[in-house]
Parts: C-alpha cells; structure tokens; sequence
C-alpha cells in the first residue's frame, strides 16, 4: 500500500483503535490472523502507539538484527517501557550509549560470574521445592515466582539473611503483582506512555522496591569488602566506563528496576509454561530424568529451547526507524516499527517440521539459529540476561522432574493470557504434583556457557 511514496506491506484496513485495543486484549489472534492473510510481513496500525511492521521471515529478520543500529532503534521502540523501568533502563538507550551501559553491565551475566550464580540456584531451587504441594492442583507461576525472586534478590542485591531475603521479596512481590493487574493494563494502554509517566502512577507504586535498591547501593559505596563480593550489585558499583565514570544512584535504579522486572517474571512465567508442557508429554519428563540422574544435559539444555520455542514468554521485539529502509520489497519511512515476531517465526514449519509439537530432539538433531530462535532478540539487543534465564530454567526443571511426578491439572492445552508485556499460561500452569519415592539431588552439570 503506497503512503507518501513508501510501499508499506498489506494489513488489516481496520480502524487503528479497533486494531490496538485487539492488540491489548488478544495479540496472539492478531498475529495469527494477519500471517494467515498476509504473510512473512503484514503492516499493523495501532492507536496511541503508531505503525508497525510485522515481520517473520528470517532472511529479513537477519537483516533487521544486522541492521545500522544508528537507523533501528530498539530503546526508543521500548519507550512504552519507561514509566515502569525509567529513562536511564539499557533496554531503552540507543546507538552509542546503549553500547558503552551493554558493555558495562554484560560481566555479572556472564563467564565466572555466572558460574559462581549455579550453587545459589541450586540452593534456592532445593529449598523451594522441598514446600510445593503435592496431592493437589497447584498453579505453578505464583511458586516460580517465588522461587525467582528469590534467586533475583540474592543474586542481585547479595542478600543473604532469611529475614533480609524475606522482606526483600514481599516488596517485590507485591509491586510487581500490582503492575501486571489487567485492568491496570488496559488503563495504562489506554494513556499511552507519557501520561502514565507524567502521573507518577507506577513510580508510586514502585516506591517500597526503590527505597530497597536505594539502601542496598547506599550499604554497597559503603562497603569495605564490596572488591570480595560477587553479586551483580557490587559489580556494577564497582564499574567503570573508559573515561573513568561509574553508575550514578539513578542509573543503578533504572537497571535494577529492569533487571528486578525482567529477570523475574520472564524466567517464572517460562518455568510455568514448562510444567504446563511437561504434564502433558510424560515421554520427555522420563528421558529428561534419566539423563538427569546420569549426569548429562544435552537433553535437558535441548528441553529448555524446546519450552522456549513452543511457548515465547515475550511475543515480538521493536526497532523504531529513523530513516527511511528498505525491507526486501517494501519500502518503510521513518517512524515505522519494525517488528520481528518470535512467535510466528517460531511456528514455521520449514524452519520447525510438526511446529506445534512438543519435541525437544529437534534441537540435538539441529541447533538454535540465530534467526530462527528467537526468545531473547537478537543482535546487539539480545538479552544479557538470556544465560542467567536458562540457566535457571534448566537446574529447576533437573530439581523438579527428579522429585516429582507431574500431570495435568486439567484437561487440554492452557491457552494464553496476557499480563503486561508478557504471554502467560491461562490457568497459571496448573499441575498435580506426586512426590517419587527416592527423589534424587537437584545438582546438575554446569550450564554457563549455555545461551
């Protein structure tokens, strides 16, 4: 469709309210209508938040994740994103800046730090999981939260007191829940943004979360030993950017906030979709066990993918133009967001045969591409924490298949629903757990160098 001398892809003629309040209320029928339609491209115009360019081809994808980053800009693409995470967030800078905070942030997340993080979550994973249910249908996202939270505020803030992990948790918890409330979602898409920045609604809310992280940087620059300590906030206090710079308090707000935000309820809901799954496919819960209890985790890193792949927590990621592109045969101006959608790419049956199937050897026979498997973007965008995540969500699965039966809480496949940026299972991946007679260690092999 021509406008203004750009040829844009064809989609919905709709009305731009009516296609952004179905893109608030259910994007996954959005996306799957318009491919079914349109195709590997398809053009969305959404109220309030403007025109996006849905794309699921990976030839394209490649070329958008390889594009000038100076023309695709993911932070100001994310900018619906600030209320909540604040300006300084890394997933909202762009260009130079966002490579130098990248560059700055990236060791916590990964090599011997990362490593050091195993024991911690193994700690965690063992101790929660000695206290999930048995007997009962039990909604499993409320206890990965749980279980996240905790791993966040040890790993994070270096909290190592019962009490002091407690109250730390109860904070997050409870401000955390009251963002992702439905209504509050719709309220929020509804003022767009800016207004929702400019009131301070969120802001409010996370006020308890930021008194913790503002003591804890407090008791860090105070710290004699903060050189021996090994958690993310003692490592960004004690970085330095090359002009010899560090993070001022309101940076480490804003990164923190987003690594609290991010790190959380991302890795929970996908533990969540990951019992859902493995409560209806008992042949990959006893090969997982069985490599488990032998010592490997080729299996176990491939279930991982394969939980990833089927049931992407995050639906698509955005780069908003700044000059005009062209995208294979169409031409895009400026102010365009380009999206490339992980849902739909990870639904290609020529990329993934049986692409609704649950079916964790497809990733021993052929490993993730990096176009094709996309659950944490790609490019210099994709997530630093993508290594923490699966690193997380292999050592709870290896706990949880060796202590647990697990079957289905109720009939059928969960649909999705969705809680603020995320898709989550309906029913809160609701399973009946049965304790196994002689449940084995949760200790795993390493996987810090997965992802």
């Amino acid at each position: 469709m021509p406008v203004n001398g750009f040829q844009l892809p064809p989609g919905p003629r709709t009305p731009a309210t009516g296609q952004f309040l179905e893109w608030v209320m259910r994007p996954w029928a959005v996306l799957d209508r318009c491919f079914a339609r349109y195709g590997d491209v398809f053009t969305l115009r959404l109220a309030r938040v403007g025109t996006f360019v849905v794309v699921s081809d990976p030839a394209l994808i490649e070329s958008v994740f390889r594009g000038d980053p100076r023309v695709f800009h993911a932070g100001e693409g994310n900018r619906v994103l600030r209320p909540l995470l604040g300006p300084r967030s890394l997933l909202l800078l762009d260009e130079d800046e966002h490579l130098r905070e990248r560059k700055l942030l990236l060791p916590p997340f990964h090599g011997r730090a990362l490593a050091a993080l195993e024991s911690l979550i193994r700690d965690v994973c063992e101790r929660h999981l000695a206290h999930w249910p048995v007997g009962q249908r039990v909604r499993i996202r409320p206890l990965a939260q749980a279980l996240t939270l905790e791993v966040i505020a040890r790993a994070v803030f270096g909290l190592s007191g019962r009490q002091a992990v407690d109250d730390a948790c109860v904070l997050l918890r409870r401000a955390l829940a009251w963002a992702a409330e439905r209504r509050r979602l719709f309220t929020f898409a509804l003022l767009g943004p800016q207004r929702v920045e400019r009131s301070g609604i969120l802001r409010g809310a996370l006020a308890p979360v930021e008194a913790l992280i503002r003591e804890e940087v407090r008791r860090a620059r105070a710290d004699t030993r903060l050189e021996q300590r090994e958690d993310v906030l003692a490592m960004l206090v004690r970085a330095r950017r090359e002009d010899g710079s560090a993070l001022s308090d309101e940076e480490l707000r804003d990164e923190l906030v987003t690594l609290l935000v991010a790190g959380h309820e991302t890795t929970a809901t996908a533990l969540a979709w990951g019992l859902e799954r493995l409560a209806r496919h008992p042949e990959v819960v006893e090969r997982l066990r069985r490599e488990v209890a032998s010592g490997g985790h080729a299996y176990r890193d491939a279930t991982v993918q394969e939980i990833l792949r089927l049931r992407p927590v995050i639906p698509l990621v955005v780069r908003l133009l700044k000059q005009p592109v062209a995208l294979g045969p169409w031409s895009l101006p400026a102010g365009v967001v380009v999206a490339p959608a992980i849902y739909l790419v990870h639904k290609r049956p020529d990329v993934y045969p049986e692409p609704m199937r649950f079916r964790p050897e497809r990733f021993l026979e052929r490993p993730p591409g990096t176009y094709t498997w996309l659950p944490f973007g790609g490019g210099v965008r994709r997530c630093i924490g993508a290594s923490l995540a699966q690193l997380e969500l292999a050592l709870a699965l290896a706990g949880i298949v060796q202590r647990f039966d697990i079957t289905p809480g109720r009939p059928g496949d969960e649909a999705r629903v969705r809680r603020a940026v995320t898709w989550a299972p309906a029913a809160d991946g609701e399973v009946v757990l049965a304790a196994r007679s002689s449940p084995a260690s949760t200790a795993a092999p390493s996987v810090a160098a997965t992802g």
